[in-house]
């Protein structure tokens, strides 16, 4: 029926995770389509080696396309390759903008109001209640697109470019020795209320080093100042086995990276979806964010949700002062965290991720109720 698609999602590294199985689900129920996903361009890395896809289409957000003249010419652009079905999967302005003026013979998914009046249906983003994907996959099914017995849920999906295989090659051979087994650390994340003690994270690297496992801090260029001031709080930082790629590497080596860890002891971020397509175990803390919304999509990992009365706030900075401020990521103990971490590392051996099987359809990850 559709010969032309085009998925919009703008946002960041996990959200644009998140639209993975979408795009295989697409690519099973429309094999011979010409399949685009309109994207930022920063996140190129993710996406442009995608095996669902025949292309993308980078915006520069922050960059070329970030002024009105030049979002005009990528509206042109969009409007050029006659697309016969756009799903918008980004509720803001510039992609409901994309989606509503792509001339598109079908317009369905996530719109600001204004921009609905274009769109021949508009679905709400269930993400309160039900994981992101569902809510895209409702999107799918209510439109008629794909019907429900046909979804084909892979799971978050990623893959890399020949030269980020082996720069991350290149990087875990000159830092590793063969056979050790390494813990991957994420402490940043683009909320405070996200954010995990740092002081929690130094406790739970100096058992792991003492433990004989190697532990690798990542993040990009913003959280440099976060990981130097947890460094400062742990005991074992003068050890060898602290190894420090923050702001270092890029996305794809990341990826690469942590495919080659034991485990990912991470912040609700994007990398820690990332870390769930690389099929690494993962323990991570959630205070501020619905859980039911962007778990690990993985059965085998572990979420431990704050005992604080006011989860999931949704807000970016806390408003309580004195012992209450931050009290959500406060309240989740270093001793419980390391329960999982230990617990995962026991049944899995500590095997790299690579070596751990698949398991199609089994993603919801367990989640501990403080």
């Amino acid at each position: 029926m559709y010969q032309n698609i085009l998925v919009i999602n703008l946002m960041h590294i996990g959200d644009l995770m998140l639209v993975t199985p979408v795009l295989r689900t697409l690519r099973t129920n429309y094999p011979k389509a010409r399949l685009t996903l309109l994207a930022d361009k920063k996140l190129r890395d993710l996406v442009e080696h995608n095996r669902r896809i025949d292309g993308c289409m980078l915006l520069d957000k922050k960059g070329a396309d970030d002024h009105f003249g030049s979002f005009l010419r990528y509206i042109r652009k969009v409007r050029a390759r006659h697309f016969d079905l756009v799903i918008n999967l980004h509720r803001n302005e510039r992609a409901s903008a994309l989606a509503a003026f792509s001339g598109a013979k079908r317009i369905v998914g996530y719109a600001k109001p204004g921009f609905s009046f274009f769109f021949d249906m508009v679905l709400p983003n269930k993400k309160a209640v039900m994981h992101q994907i569902h809510s895209h996959f409702e999107v799918l099914e209510a439109s008629g697109i794909v019907a429900k017995d046909k979804i084909d849920d892979g799971g978050l999906e990623l893959w890399l470019a020949d030269a980020a295989k082996g720069e991350a090659a290149r990087i875990w051979k000159a830092h590793f020795a063969e056979g050790e087994k390494v813990i991957a650390f994420h402490i940043g994340a683009s909320w405070k209320t996200k954010r995990w003690l740092d002081r929690y994270f130094a406790a739970c690297a100096d058992r792991l080093i003492r433990r004989g496992y190697a532990v690798a801090f990542f993040g990009g260029p913003m959280d440099e100042a976060l990981v130097a001031a947890c460094i400062q709080k742990m005991q074992e930082k003068a050890s060898a086995k602290l190894h420090v790629f923050t702001g270092k590497v890029s996305l794809a080596v990341l990826a690469g990276m942590l495919r080659r860890c034991s485990l990912f002891l991470t912040t609700d971020s994007g990398p820690m979806h990332v870390g769930v397509a690389m099929n690494v175990p993962i323990v991570t803390m959630f205070g501020a964010s619905p859980v039911p919304g962007f778990y690990p999509y993985d059965a085998k990992d572990v979420l431990i949700k704050t005992p604080a009365p006011c989860h999931p706030c949704g807000l970016h900075e806390c408003p309580k002062t004195g012992k209450e401020n931050m009290a959500c990521m406060k309240n989740i103990p270093v001793g419980v965290v390391m329960q999982y971490v230990e617990e995962l590392l026991e049944r899995y051996d500590g095997a790299p991720a690579y070596q751990l099987p698949a398991h199609y359809g089994a993603y919801e990850c367990r989640v501990i109720e403080l």
